[in-house]
């Protein structure tokens, strides 16, 4: 297999931690989304999104959107599994997933932050303040999500990890890039360092990619 990524990116650093997770050899080429090459034809003509990161499988199968990777990854390779056996779990797992890749991190990638600065002409501060905002608001709603269930455990869901634990990470990896307050966060920044004691998430992480700066 072959990941399309970029060492800062949040959804291919999802697609990271789950190919190492299930153990998965694969290898890497790298788009620069700080010198725009998402932007070029050659990238557009892989992924008309121009967005990060592209799976291109084993059968040759071009794969984007880190969610649909994953649950690629999930049926194709079932084990470890991502998600629980069961309908109530799994819709647990999916909730606490997307509460942070479709509500937090939309409004926060590279495309949005060039769009207040270029088009709407905000500052670098009011750019950074608009990131912490969203960052800080969804994630302690995470919390919130995570403290009232008795099925939050070691990980965000039970002792193993699970497709929240994926987005989970890189989100909190990004928020400390613009020094968000996680102070209202205790029981993701717990879960967010169990994870972290795992080789498959510390392999993903952004400073140990080959492309990190």
């Amino acid at each position: 297999m072959l990941l399309y990524g970029y060492f800062r990116s949040s959804a291919a650093y999802r697609v990271r931690i789950a190919l190492n997770l299930k153990g998965l050899p694969y290898d890497q080429t790298f788009v620069h989304l700080a010198k725009l090459e998402q932007l070029s034809d050659s990238f557009a003509a892989i992924n008309p999104q121009k967005l990060l990161p592209v799976l291109v499988a084993d059968d040759g199968s071009q794969l984007t959107q880190s969610l649909a990777i994953i649950e690629y990854l999930e049926e194709t390779h079932p084990a470890p599994a991502l998600l629980p056996k069961d309908p109530v779990g799994r819709a647990r797992v999916r909730a606490l997933a997307m509460a942070v890749a479709c509500e937090i991190h939309p409004i926060n990638n590279p495309r949005v932050l060039r769009y207040l600065t270029g088009t709407l002409g905000v500052t670098e501060e009011q750019k950074d303040a608009w990131y912490r905002h969203w960052v800080e608001d969804g994630l302690q709603a995470v919390e919130k999500l995570l403290v009232s269930s008795p099925a939050t455990g070691r990980f965000s869901h039970g002792d193993t990890p699970t497709l929240a634990d994926i987005c989970l990470v890189p989100q909190v990896a990004n928020g400390r890039r613009f020094k968000c307050d996680f102070s209202g966060c205790p029981t993701v920044m717990r879960i967010e360092a169990e994870c972290q004691k795992l080789e498959a998430f510390a392999a993903a992480s952004p400073p140990r990619q080959p492309d990190a700066e």
